[in-house]
């Protein structure tokens, strides 16, 4: 299983050719390969639970800077 801090490093090593084509979109890492792009957070939150389960996985907006959250924090969908 892949770290958090391995799909951070994944993220950064493809992160030039990612800039050039995704600017703006959402991107889901696993495994260390870019699964995705996404024009919102919670479609590429909902795709990364329902093909990974709860992770380890990253999901960043391209161009934007990391945002840093506690371990504590997770993502729960609410499905009506």
């Amino acid at each position: 299983m892949t770290s958090l801090k391995e799909e951070i490093a994944a993220y950064e090593s493809m992160r030039s050719e990612i800039e050039l084509n995704l600017m703006g979109k959402w991107v889901l890492i696993h495994e260390k390969k870019l699964i995705s792009s996404y024009d919102s957070f919670e479609l590429a939150a909902t795709d990364a639970v329902q093909r990974f389960g709860r992770g380890p996985y990253l999901i960043r907006q391209v161009g934007a800077s990391p945002v840093k959250l506690p371990s504590s924090v997770l993502y729960r969908p609410i499905y009506a």
